[in-house]
């Protein structure tokens, strides 16, 4: 399930916006739900502390103290890099202040008390289907923000991600790197559906890229090198592998 956020200070524009999503996503079925409509910054950093892959409607003319639509879609973007931001405007053309920014926003909707929901409908059936477009692309990639810095690493790279030392941090390995950035196995697990497998609580492994598995020892190769196998891990594997070792 792809989460929708909103932020607007205007309650009539939130309830527009709001009204207009959930009737889309209940006509055309997306697996979507706009689960946060905040009137302040403070309200959706609390509710997108562990989302990633979000999308944000978020208004440019925010007036929330040191915050506005722009430093909000900064700290959006480290929090989740591969989020889609929509920004809602009373203005026309905004893009260049995302570049100044380095927001790499979808799109801009101009209120306007009729159009502003039927915009936003019509956005994120867009959206929608850009999101469809990357999951059936050979090419796709993992995007993630390590320190100043945003990557994005081809998925057929990866071998496995794993629990950091760091709370609420992890490691993505690929044959030649190890990259630490936040997020959750959790998160990831869901996110990445079939392609990689649970095979820890701290460690969640590219099925093509397994090698051996030493079910006795409960470990896993995978790209060359061991990831911990657990008990939970060992029923999956049997389960895809079709029966017991």
């Amino acid at each position: 399930m792809i989460p929708i956020y909103l932020c607007d200070d205007e309650e009539s524009v939130r309830h527009q916006l709001q009204t207009a999503l959930e009737w889309k996503i209940f006509v055309e079925n997306y697996d979507m739900k706009v689960v946060c409509a905040a009137s302040s910054a403070g309200e959706l950093l609390d509710a997108v502390e562990s989302s990633r892959r979000g999308v944000y409607f978020l208004d440019v003319d925010l007036r929330d103290g040191e915050w506005d639509g722009f430093t909000l879609g900064r700290e959006l973007r480290r929090r989740d890099p591969h989020g889609t931001l929509v920004y809602i405007t009373s203005y026309g053309d905004l893009a260049w202040k995302t570049f100044q920014y380095h927001l790499e926003a979808f799109d801009y909707i101009v209120k306007n008390a009729e159009q502003t929901g039927p915009s936003a409908a019509q956005c994120l059936e867009a959206v929608h289907t850009r999101l469809l477009d990357e999951r059936h692309d050979p090419a796709e990639v993992f995007s993630l923000r390590t320190g100043d810095e945003t990557r994005h690493v081809p998925l057929a790279d990866i071998l496995f991600f794993e629990t950091a030392p760091k709370a609420h941090h992890v490691y993505l390995h690929t044959a030649d790197s190890r990259l630490d950035f936040v997020g959750s196995l959790n998160e990831l697990e869901r996110e990445l559906g079939g392609r990689f497998a649970r095979v820890h609580r701290g460690y969640l492994a590219a099925w093509d890229k397994i090698e051996t598995v030493a079910w006795r020892e409960n470990r896993v190769r995978v790209g060359g090198r061991e990831c911990l196998l657990s008990r939970a891990g060992k029923a999956e594997l049997k389960k895809k592998l079709g029966g017991s070792p």
